[in-house]
């Protein structure tokens, strides 16, 4: 029988691989000093492509040992936990065998994990948020979205728009317009980035005339960021003419 892996090994494995030139620079990337939205988020200096194969490597990591994961206070730490977790839920939803109570404990402790604040960085919630909560409410109530869209933090609100990503990819923009409604005053870049990027791929993915529906109505209310990332694939005039709108 193969041993069971732990938390402390993927712990071992990240830190053999680090990179202290790496961690400056990512520490720097990704806005780690006070008051900046990364704030107090600590670095080992291992790449994205890398982490995937060693949470690739640990794929048989179980549920409480991804959740120790999730509270570490390295990021990396924190990035392989969730792929491993991205892994195990794909795994659980294959239509043939499809496990619904594996997937509502899994959906349960990512959430726990984002309320507490873990799934705190942009990258963290980008990696995971489409691949867990999209694909879980894809044929749900999506009522938990709007929950998390009303809270004030930065992060369960990206995660609520990110999640759409999931429902753009399968042709519906509804519930990305009802969230943009709702977050399109808030000015926060991270929010406004996401909100853009989300819009942006519904006129790229579902409908480009669902999108600029949406901007007839919406545009001055968007902030300038928002704006600029959802028009990207627009011909300049239209562009011009959005902007000119705020």
């Amino acid at each position: 029988m193969s041993e069971i892996p732990t938390a402390a090994q993927v712990r071992k494995t990240l830190a053999d691989l680090a990179n202290p030139t790496d961690a400056h620079h990512l520490q720097r990337f990704f806005k780690t000093g006070d008051g900046d939205y990364g704030a107090g988020d600590i670095f080992l200096g291992v790449r994205v492509p890398v982490t995937r194969k060693v949470a690739k490597q640990y794929s048989a990591l179980p549920l409480s040992q991804i959740d120790e994961l999730l509270d570490s206070p390295l990021h990396e730490e924190r990035l392989a936990a969730l792929f491993i977790l991205n892994a195990r839920f794909a795994a659980a939803s294959k239509p043939r065998t499809r496990d619904d109570d594996a997937r509502a404990e899994m959906v349960e402790l990512y959430l726990a994990a984002v309320r507490r604040g873990r799934v705190n960085n942009w990258d963290l919630v980008d990696a995971s948020a489409e691949h867990i909560i999209g694909p879980w409410l894809l044929d749900r109530d999506r009522c938990l979205l709007f929950e998390l869209a009303e809270q004030d933090s930065l992060w369960e609100r990206r995660v609520a728009l990110l999640s759409t990503f999931t429902f753009i990819k399968a042709g519906d923009p509804s519930t990305t317009f009802e969230l943009a409604e709702i977050l399109q005053r808030d000015r926060r870049d991270l929010i406004q980035k996401a909100l853009g990027w989300m819009l942006r791929e519904v006129g790229k993915r579902v409908d480009r005339t669902a999108l600029t529906g949406f901007l007839d109505q919406h545009a001055p209310e968007l902030g300038r960021t928002a704006l600029s990332y959802a028009t990207e694939h627009l011909d300049p005039a239209q562009r011009a003419a959005y902007r000119a709108m705020r």
